[in-house]
């Protein structure tokens, strides 16, 4: 082989060489390409499978929190469900404040004091403001206070106002739920985390069921927390 078909020779091995490299590169990079594509796809199908997931869990706590003004009681003594929130703590204090009044003006005496006491010791285990105190029920079987926290005095005062005023036209039932309401309003991250779990269980989520003593403690441990007015 002479010198010129030589160099022929090498020039187009180069290039086929060079065009062999070429497309080596190319089909790395594509291949490449549809990895990282694969892997964009895949994140993003955890990503909302998490978060339905999450949204499918997660108890909202409009659900379970009252608002506006009751209906049987609201007007007469100038209380709203929405002055107890954390976004206003003197609010919130101002009208724990007028309920609490109600315990330390009203006597119960005969009958109704008789079912006062079924209403918050007896009825569903009974009312009690476990998560500032660790008492039974915010009252003794005999009627007496029990807890001295400022919540109490407030539900105290509130049953104790229905079953005078309102006695004839709601029932133990009704009393109850709505003490619990105020419970709510109370300790809304504890009771949010409480029908979370009692609806993942099966059990009916009310306003007596979530605030009564039936399932006390069924939230403990959860990341629930915090209490709106002062203890």
């Amino acid at each position: 082989m002479n010198q010129e078909t030589q160099t022929k020779f090498f020039k187009i091995a180069s290039l086929v060489l060079a065009l062999a490299l070429f497309f080596l590169l190319f089909e790395v990079e594509v291949s490449l390409g549809d990895l990282d594509r694969t892997a964009d796809d895949s994140s993003a199908t955890v990503t909302t499978t998490e978060t339905e997931t999450q949204s499918e869990t997660t108890f909202s706590s409009s659900r379970i929190i009252p608002t506006g003004t009751p209906e049987v009681y609201g007007a007469e003594l100038d209380v709203n469900y929405d002055d107890v929130s954390a976004d206003d703590p003197r609010g919130a204090d101002a009208t724990i404040e007028e309920l609490a009044q109600l315990d330390r003006n009203l006597t119960l005496e005969g009958d109704d004091l008789e079912r006062y006491i079924h209403i918050l010791y007896e009825k569903e285990d009974g009312m009690s403001c476990e998560f500032c105190c660790g008492a039974r029920s915010i009252i003794f079987e005999n009627g007496d206070p029990a807890c001295g926290c400022a919540h109490s005095f407030a539900m105290r005062g509130l049953a104790k106002h229905l079953i005078l005023e309102h006695g004839d036209e709601m029932t133990d039932e009704e009393i109850l739920a709505e003490v619990g309401k105020w419970k709510i309003l109370f300790f809304p991250g504890q009771h949010t985390e409480k029908a979370s779990m009692m609806e993942e269980e099966g059990t009916e989520v009310d306003y007596v069921s979530l605030t009564a003593n039936t399932y006390r403690g069924i939230e403990q441990g959860s990341a629930g927390g915090g209490m709106v007015g002062g203890c």
